[in-house]
């Protein structure tokens, strides 16, 4: 027969009873064969390929069970589907015990039988065509929600409507649809480029309707749990992106009761500018005003200008009035072996009003792909790299500290990043003295020059609310995936970065960040 759609072995020692359904399998284009016992079954998937096996529970000389048994010990991997007349709950857990695929209960009807047939062989198929189909239709809606200047909640929902796809694609790749999405995006993050550079000033002078920015999140979310005089643990992931956190979201369904919101990193999306907003509640400008000793502005290592991340979130809650009973913990996670520690007595933070961790390894995992070649290879794309940073969270302590958690009363957890990543492919020549800054997604120093179009120049940092760090100091601003390389020795280091996941700019993917509330199911 032309199509076959699967290949069957029915098992059972009444097959002539089932002449029937095995007729109407076989209309529908299944290959059918049949025995009526378990000997003759175990031979012939010894030596034939079979897709799926209808198996009856009750017959004569070796039973189903035992003969289920068998198969696996051939064929792990081969579906079974037990049929039954017994629907006591001993024998179902015995099946499921067995690594049944599934059961069904007699009297059996042709229905039943198609449905569960297509369930295992064409189940894949079927949601191919439906995925593709669904995929059509929203990249439709986003095309059009771009054609009428989306605000700033348009562009979260166009963004979580990508990495949804993302990851549903992630699990669908024969369909050949990621580079259609890819070209999407990069189309997205063109147009979120001008929207950004058109209302970024409005929004840090508070005019219009505007999304909650960095310095807004502690206010916003972690102040109002305090008043519920809550114990609040305050976990900040750096270089955290959306799809990377949806990833481990999933993992946590069965320990909390989980709800999102989502906020915009203001610019640069980097750590000594995103996060000291986060904790202090204060632009970085302000920052250096109101506080100088807790910023230090020729300093440029990342480490260094974060040090004083404690004290920025202490001024935060006296400005704002709240008095905490115990003093503010705050922990930074830079390696294994302190992770194991924090791990080890976090439930013993449980009595504090608050407890905030910085947890690294997102951020380090970023970096060291752009000089590891081991790492580029085992990430070599956007979903390799989703799923290295799965396969980290589930093995981490961050996820062991969480399932501790879950089991303490009167405990909420916000789980936060103060900037994503993208994942960078076109490079752009930039001009500058020896003396500016080395960040690939942005920099600053004397009279800085690139492409117009594939950044945003900040020629007062005063007007962004960044340090003017002297009279004759600029920004630039990569937009969507650029990132800057100097003449000097170009083509070198445009292969280098290349394909490297970096952050500094303007892009959905560094800018959109979800706000996480966990609260113990218990």
């Amino acid at each position: 027969m032309e199509n076959i759609k699967g290949k069957i072995l029915w098992v059972d020692d009444e097959i002539e009873m089932l002449r029937s359904h095995i007729l109407f399998l076989k209309d529908k284009g299944y290959d059918v064969y049949t025995v009526t016992n378990g000997e003759d079954a175990i031979t012939s998937v010894s030596s034939n390929n079979f897709d799926l096996i209808f198996l009856d529970e009750m017959m004569a000389g070796m039973g189903g069970l035992e003969t289920l048994a068998k198969i696996k010990e051939i064929n792990p991997n081969l579906p079974v589907v037990m049929i039954t007349k017994n629907e006591e709950e001993r024998l179902m857990e015995d099946a499921i015990g067995s690594k049944i695929s599934d059961y069904l209960i007699k009297p059996i009807n042709p229905s039943q039988v198609l449905i569960t047939t297509k369930k295992f062989l064409e189940a894949k198929k079927i949601s191919a065509e439906y995925i593709s189909r669904d995929y059509i239709k929203e990249f439709q809606e986003i095309s059009r929600t771009m054609m009428f200047d989306p605000n700033y909640e348009d562009w979260i929902d166009i963004y979580l409507k990508l990495v949804s796809w993302d990851l549903e694609l992630d699990e669908n790749r024969d369909l050949g649809l990621q580079q259609s999405i890819s070209d999407q995006k990069r189309e997205c993050n063109s147009e979120f480029g001008k929207y950004v550079e058109k209302n970024y000033k409005k929004w840090i002078n508070g005019e219009g309707d505007k999304p909650i920015l960095s310095n807004e999140v502690v206010e916003k979310f972690i102040i109002p749990e305090l008043i519920k005089e809550r114990s609040v643990f305050f976990f900040v992931i750096d270089c955290m992106r959306l799809d990377q956190w949806l990833l481990m979201e999933k993992e946590l369904y069965d320990f909390f009761n989980i709800s999102k919101s989502y906020y915009y990193s203001i610019l640069p999306t980097a750590t000594p500018f995103a996060r000291n907003a986060l904790f202090s509640g204060l632009f970085p400008s302000e920052i250096e005003k109101y506080y100088p000793e807790l910023w230090k502005v020729n300093d440029d290592d990342e480490n260094s200008l974060n040090k004083y991340e404690p004290q920025l979130l202490e001024k935060l809650l006296e400005r704002k009035r709240i008095k905490l009973k115990k003093d503010l913990k705050y922990l930074k996670v830079l390696d294994t072996e302190y992770g194991r520690q924090i791990e080890q007595t976090i439930s013993n933070y449980s009595n504090n009003d608050l407890t905030s961790i910085v947890i690294n390894f997102v951020d380090m995992l970023a970096h060291g792909r752009s000089d590891s070649a081991l790492l580029k290879e085992i990430s070599p794309n956007e979903p390799a790299y989703r799923s290295l940073t799965y396969s980290w969270f589930i093995h981490s302590s961050f996820f062991n500290m969480l399932k501790t958690l879950s089991k303490q009363k009167n405990v909420t957890i916000i789980i936060t990043s103060d900037h994503g990543s993208i994942r960078c492919l076109r490079g752009t020549k930039v001009l500058g003295d020896r003396e500016a800054s080395t960040n690939l997604r942005y920099k600053f120093g004397k009279n800085l020059k690139c492409e117009d179009k594939n950044a945003i120049f900040v020629k007062n940092p005063l007007d962004y609310k960044l340090p003017r760090r002297g009279i004759t100091i600029n920004y630039i601003i990569a937009k969507e995936d650029y990132y800057f390389v100097y003449p000097t020795e170009y083509h070198k280091y445009l292969n280098y970065y290349k394909d490297t996941f970096q952050h500094g700019g303007i892009s959905m993917e560094e800018m959109i960040l979800p706000v996480v509330t966990l609260k113990p199911k218990i």
